[in-house]
């Protein structure tokens, strides 16, 4: 796959090569530069659009999960041009925590130029090769904090990666075996406006749903993969919070999550909530075939009602970080 030479310095206007964060749709890329403070440091720069196909504001707020995807496109970035990881190597998922200020989400006319400050630490190498990295994410915007988050993730050849993958490694037969999606619940239950963007369906259990993962959808599956993506994870966990709290409105505030294995296309997976640590959070674990893949805590605020910025939430919990390495979900 060709490499492209990017520079260090890219203009706020124009977004970096989709190949460098691993989409396929230029509209998908959220970020617009980067450059280097010092060894194993970074600032990356992104740009929020006012609405988004998938991600998009409720409430006057932003979508935190687009906070998220500014992360996640922050991993194959700096792997790619700081580090020298090849385009079309595997980077998977192996913990991944999040906070957000809710009151630096509000969402305006004009686009959010969110500015990230990276730290690169827990680094790995094999044969001089990437194999293992954390990334601390403080993030702010207008000079105001915005969130924090911290990732960690391995880089695995193509060839490696086949052989972890086994037989699900071939992609064409993976997707020929995925499953139809499921009938999904009300989209107004997870927080969701079109139906088409609900990953949950229902079941006779309370606080138990179904995962519906949709091949198609054009931003969970911007580019075909073997196995459901963790941004489908993730954005699965947030709306079994939200179906939990219903009709209660809320926005999930932060998370913390572990990927333990892949979650199969061709087997229907389950998600369960029970109460968190807290008050305002609820733990959550994806399972298939009887395993756990993936499993977490997200917390939520509930949102009140003010006359000049309508509904905001009311508080910000912190979301501790996480260093346990478990595997995995591709990102």
């Amino acid at each position: 796959m060709t490499m492209y030479t990017a520079s260090s310095h890219a203009s706020p206007a124009t977004t970096l090569p989709r190949e460098y964060v691993h989409k396929a749709a230029h509209s998908e890329v959220l970020l617009t530069g980067w450059h280097r403070d010092s060894v194993d440091a970074y600032t990356v720069t992104a740009q929020w659009p006012r609405t988004h196909g998938f991600y998009r504001p409720a409430r006057q707020l932003h979508d935190p999960m687009l906070f998220v995807e500014t992360v996640r496109q922050t991993i194959p970035l700096l792997s790619h041009v700081a580090y020298d990881v090849p385009l079309g190597h595997h980077l998977i998922w192996e913990h991944f925590s999040f906070s957000l200020a809710p009151e630096s989400m509000r969402s305006s006319t004009a686009p959010a130029e969110p500015v990230l400050h990276v730290s690169c630490t827990e680094i790995e190498r094999r044969r001089g090769n990437l194999a293992a990295m954390t990334l601390q994410v403080r993030a702010e915007r207008d000079g105001q904090h915005l969130g924090t988050a911290v990732a960690r993730f391995t880089s695995h050849s193509p060839a490696i990666y086949r052989r972890l993958r086994g037989a699900y490694g071939d992609l064409q037969q993976a997707l020929d075996s995925a499953r139809p999606p499921a009938p999904g619940v009300m989209a107004h239950q997870v927080g969701r406006r079109l139906h088409e963007d609900v990953v949950l369906a229902p079941t006779r259990e309370n606080g138990r749903w179904q995962l519906r993962v949709d091949t198609q959808h054009p931003s969970l599956f911007d580019h075909p993969v073997d196995h459901a993506p963790g941004m489908l994870l993730l954005e699965a966990a947030r709306q079994a919070a939200h179906a939990t709290r219903s009709p209660r409105p809320v926005t999930a505030i932060a998370m913390r999550t572990r990927f333990h294995r892949y979650v199969e296309l061709d087997a229907p997976s389950w998600i369960q909530t029970s109460p968190g640590s807290t008050p305002d959070s609820l733990s959550f674990a994806v399972e298939q075939d009887d395993a756990v893949c993936f499993s977490g805590e997200v917390t939520v605020s509930a949102c009140a009602v003010t006359p000049q910025l309508g509904l905001i939430p009311t508080q910000r919990v912190s979301s501790p970080g996480l260093t346990r390495r478990d595997l995995v979900s591709g990102l």
